[in-house]
């Protein structure tokens, strides 16, 4: 399942930072985080989306404080 989200990012390198942690998490297909648009689009497994989901939003958090996702 591939869903898009509203995001709230600081920086360009952070972004980078929480798209390779999130990448990281069992389940993920693939992720994206957009500094200029605060859009990220996540794709992952539909069984543990949700799951998946707020495991990735704990990732952004521990590297970019300020990091949250409009659900």
């Amino acid at each position: 399942m591939k869903k898009k989200y509203k995001c709230e990012i600081d920086c360009a390198s952070c972004a980078a930072k929480v798209e390779d942690a999130i990448r990281k998490i069992d389940g993920v297909n693939d992720v994206k985080v957009n500094f200029m648009m605060q859009k990220m689009t996540l794709d992952a497994d539909d069984g543990r989306f949700d799951e998946i989901l707020r495991e990735a939003v704990r990732a952004g958090k521990k590297i970019e404080p300020d990091f949250s996702v409009e659900f």
